[in-house]
């Protein structure tokens, strides 16, 4: 019995290291400034998509071009597609941060919008009903406002509670069905629990692993791609 007390224990201080190596991670990213170089918003006559999200579409603790979109925009042009790639991603930014910068990205008139927003939220433990409207709104705008819209979504660490994580989880599959809007499920697919592929914070993306992010989200928007 000792030995199961012992072991239990263990597992809750593991569980607690995770969640603060897991805040501290996010309140560093939030410091950092967005990863888009300013020539990224020069029209040069190519469709946009624009990534729009927080430190895992801007690139946290890798070079720009390393982050996703920049690997994602030399996906499109080795496949022959003649699009533009704006990374929109701002670090610590939740669903209300991007619901207010909404009218920054439709000033680019994007032909597709790559959402990806929920992880700050999550780990701050705000309502999932709160989240879920700033998300859902965020959808709602872009569609209006005539672009594509493409969903990514994101989960969390089991330490944040069965229940939560599920509701959360929930919430991406509930708005891309309500807009009929593509979504990925986890960004992170084949880059999560890979050896190379997650910093040491445990949270973001290699430049390994935003490689694999770019094959991802590549894969995952060309039935939306023309050329």
């Amino acid at each position: 019995m000792s030995g199961c007390k012992t072991d239990q224990a263990t597992r809750h201080t593991e569980d607690q290291n995770s969640a603060v190596n897991y805040q501290a991670a996010v309140a560093r990213a939030h410091s950092q400034p967005m990863s888009a170089n300013d020539q990224q918003t020069v029209n040069d006559g190519r469709p946009v998509i624009a990534c729009f999200g927080d430190s895992l579409t801007a690139g946290y603790g890798v070079d720009a071009a390393d982050s996703y979109p920049s690997r994602l925009q030399g996906l499109l042009d080795k496949a022959g597609y003649h699009y533009r790639v704006v990374n929109l991603g701002i670090s610590g930014e939740t669903t209300k941060d991007g619901l207010a910068r909404v009218d920054r990205v439709l000033a680019l008139h994007p032909a597709i919008t790559v959402v990806e927003f929920g992880g700050n939220d999550g780990l701050r433990g705000l309502p999932v009903a709160s989240s879920r409207a700033n998300l859902d709104s965020i959808v709602d705008r872009l569609r209006s406002g005539g672009t594509s819209v493409a969903m990514a979504g994101i989960t969390l660490p089991p330490q944040f509670g069965q229940a939560y994580i599920q509701q959360f989880n929930q919430t991406y599959h509930l708005i891309a069905g309500k807009y009929s809007v593509p979504l990925y499920p986890f960004l992170l697919q084949d880059v999560w629990g890979v050896s190379g592929s997650i910093q040491q914070d445990g949270v973001h993306p290699t430049a390994q692993g935003c490689r694999q992010v770019a094959k991802n989200i590549f894969g995952f928007l060309q039935p939306l791609l023309k050329k």
